[in-house]
């Protein structure tokens, strides 16, 4: 029966619009294929380009090439880091060598610089009084008691708080005392000195030593053994006039 017969009511747009999705017609169906095959052919193309092509068109021959370089480099590359790394190494050794010398230099320094009395220094000794009772301290036995003490270990030495006794020290008798390196000094007579306190008493009180002496010369020796002895009393540097460094050396 066809639709516009009479008694037949119009069909609504719901229903065309349902009859054109369940049965579409011939000019549909060809559109809906175009559609389709834009669509595939717009993301094959995206897919193509977004591929790196660069080694797309190489022959087997050149593949190979391009690794045989790229192994070459990483070689060099590898190279060069152990050249980098042996050259660090080196310095670090000879960094820490040339601390290790500063270090000793600076030790050895240190240690001549007290035995020239150049500074002051502190550490256990004695402290060796020595008082004239019934007659003057005898130079030779004052020399005699700097001697053995230096045999002993003494590390430094001064007398009466004025003058530092090193190895040129030189004592002299004088009116009312002795002159000690031009100093003029009186009894009482003490003697500082810095090292291992027992061995540095042994020193003097040993059987016919240097207080036997003293005490029959009429001098009375006390001597003090002292955890802690500072010694203050320096001498200046003395420039050398004809001695100079051997620069074979």
């Amino acid at each position: 029966m066809p639709d516009d017969a009479p008694g037949t009511p119009a069909p609504t747009g719901r229903q065309r619009l349902r009859s054109a999705l369940t049965t579409p017609s011939r000019a549909q169906v060809v559109v809906a294929i175009l559609l389709a095959v834009v669509g595939f052919s717009a993301v094959t193309q995206v897919r193509s380009t977004g591929i790196d092509d660069t080694y797309a068109g190489y022959r087997e021959q050149d593949l190979i090439d391009v690794l045989n370089g790229l192994a070459g480099t990483t070689q060099r590359a590898e190279a060069e880091i152990a050249r980098l790394e042996r050259t660090r190494a080196d310095l670090q050794s000879s960094t820490d060598a040339r601390q290790a010398a500063l270090a000793q230099a600076q030790e050895r320094a240190d240690t001549l610089a007290i035995l020239a009395g150049l500074v002051p220094v502190t550490g256990p000794g004695i402290r060796v009084t020595i008082t004239e009772v019934s007659g003057p301290v005898d130079i030779d036995t004052l020399l005699d008691t700097i001697q053995e003490l230096r045999s002993a270990g003494a590390e430094a030495m001064q007398i009466n708080g004025k003058v530092r006794v090193v190895a040129q020290t030189s004592l002299e008798d004088g009116v009312g005392g002795i002159y000690v390196d031009g100093t003029l000094l009186a009894a009482p007579y003490v003697i500082d000195v810095i090292g291992e306190p027992h061995t540095l008493a042994g020193a003097i009180t040993f059987l016919r030593g240097p207080r036997t002496q003293f005490e029959e010369d009429g001098q009375a020796v006390q001597i003090d053994e002292l955890a802690s002895l500072d010694i203050e009393s320096v001498r200046e540097p003395r420039q050398p006039l004809f001695a100079e460094p051997d620069p074979g050396q």
